[in-house]
């Protein structure tokens, strides 16, 4: 298989500001990675030391094994999709998405018969004399997409390139761009702050916050085993209690929170006796009024509110302290008999919380 992208070491400097700070990961020929953080986690800077832009102040970039020092971003086996998609609004599809090859001094009919098979492939065979403000904002991205792929990138960069699309349609756009890199088997690398968005696309992903890589895994380990606290808050939504550890053998502990409440949780990391510890807790591991108690940590809280999203629907309540907590209504059982106002018994299992030694 070998790896078509190796970071190592990577540093970027902006005189004392460090926005990339020692990152190092490799991405697998083929696969779909994503850089995930908040604004300002140095993820963009990144991108555009991987496309040429901005120049390492200290690591190695490779593609496909080659170092890429020195190289100029128009001779890298790369190509950058923006948010802001930058086709030519004077040209219809094909000259759009022919534009590369043209540069290449490519000739017509092998521009044709690739430009046509392009738009087979991202899904878009009619549109080839359609103009470009005849198009969707999920058609467009498409031709943007296009536009890079005909040139046959070793690894397509994408920086957010769903921020400006509306709701339903980055929803949508989510589950083709996952089908059309798995089609193609093109090398993605893609930028987003949304967890939502790289937890659904991608193979792997890795976690950045300050410059620094946080975690680095597929999906599945990022939301059901964060490794720092970050994680924990950033990857899905997390209820988190404050409080003290009690007890500690390996990966378990006991921790009074500040409410008063006793739990027995998991551990990452390690946690000392008397001292402070944060505990995540997710909204759909609590179980409203649990038949069989045995092993549950189990108290009381009052509803506030329902907070109807479908599928994604979720109690507000409260502790008696007035700690808010989520609560997610599971799709099996119905819950129509809850109403605000109503004191309802909730219980979670030791194995479902995660805790962290406080400042961590």
């Amino acid at each position: 298989m070998g790896n078509d992208l190796s970071v190592s070491n990577l540093v970027k400097k902006f005189g004392d500001f460090t926005a990339v700070d020692s990152v190092s990961f490799d991405v697998p020929k083929g696969s779909f990675f994503s850089i995930l953080g908040p604004s300002g986690c140095g993820k963009t800077t990144l991108l555009r030391m991987i496309a040429g832009f901005e120049e390492p102040t200290s690591g190695i970039i490779q593609i496909r094994g080659k170092d890429m020092a020195g190289v100029a971003p128009n001779l890298r086996p790369v190509n950058l999709v923006f948010q802001h998609l930058a086709l030519f609004p004077m040209m219809n599809v094909a000259e759009n998405i022919a534009f590369g090859l043209r540069r290449r001094k490519v000739d017509g009919a092998t521009i044709k018969k690739k430009t046509e098979a392009i738009l087979d492939r991202v899904g878009l065979p009619e549109y080839a004399q359609h103009q470009i403000n005849q198009l969707s904002g999920g058609q467009k991205q498409r031709v943007a997409i296009a536009r890079c792929l005909i040139l046959e990138p070793s690894v397509l960069l994408l920086d957010e390139p769903l921020g400006a699309l509306d709701l339903k349609l980055r929803e949508q756009m989510k589950v083709e761009l996952k089908k059309l890199q798995s089609n193609v088997g093109t090398t993605f690398v893609y930028i987003t702050h949304d967890q939502s968005e790289a937890l659904v696309m991608s193979d792997r992903i890795v976690v950045m916050n300050k410059g620094r890589i946080e975690q680095l895994g597929t999906p599945q380990e990022l939301y059901s085993k964060p490794l720092t606290p970050f994680v924990a808050q950033f990857v899905g939504d997390n209820n988190l209690w404050a409080g003290e550890i009690l007890e500690s053998s390996g990966e378990n502990a006991v921790i009074r929170t500040d409410e008063g409440f006793t739990f027995r949780t998991k551990v990452q990391g390690s946690v000392s006796v008397g001292h402070r510890a944060d505990l995540f807790l997710r909204p759909e591991t609590i179980r409203i009024q649990p038949a069989e108690k045995e092993g549950l940590n189990t108290f009381t809280v009052t509803v506030k509110t329902i907070l109807f999203d479908g599928a994604n629907s979720r109690l507000l309540t409260v502790t008696p302290q007035d700690h808010e907590l989520l609560v997610a209504l599971p799709q099996n059982r119905s819950f129509d008999h809850i109403e605000p106002g109503q004191q309802i018994e909730v219980g979670w299992h030791p194995e479902a919380g995660v805790c962290f030694a406080a400042g961590g």
